[in-house]
C-alpha cells in the first residue's frame, strides 16, 4: 500500500498533522505501507489537487483540503482491496 501526502512548504503545520494521523491510523491496523512527502507543485498539478493538505491513498486522493481525522484515514485503508488481501491470507 501507498500513502501520499501532498504538502506546500508555506504550510507546514497541517502537513505534520496529517502525517502524524497517518502514522497513528497505521499502528491502530498494524499495517505496513509506504508513506511518502510531497511538497512539489507538479504532482499536485498533476493529480488535480488545488487546496492542500491532500491525503492519497494507492494512487486515489481522498481527502483535499483539511488534515483528516484518524478514524477517516482508518476507515480509508480498510476498505482498500489490497489490504482485504492481506486480512484474507491471515484468516
Amino acid at each position: 500500500m501507498r500513502i501520499d501526502i501532498l504538502c506546500t512548504p508555506d504550510r507546514p503545520e497541517s502537513c505534520r498533522g496529517t502525517v502524524e494521523n497517518v502514522r497513528e491510523a497505521l499502528d491502530q491496523l498494524g499495517v505496513k505501507a509506504e508513506v511518502h512527502q510531497f511538497n512539489d507543485a507538479r504532482k499536485m498539478i498533476d493529480n488535480r489537487i488545488y487546496v492542500v493538505p491532500a491525503l492519497m491513498i494507492d494512487d486515489q486522493v481522498r481527502i483535499a483540503g483539511r488534515v483528516p481525522e484518524v478514524d477517516e484515514i482508518v476507515n480509508f485503508i480498510v476498505e482498500r482491496p489490497r489490504y482485504l488481501q492481506e486480512v484474507a491470507k491471515v484468516a
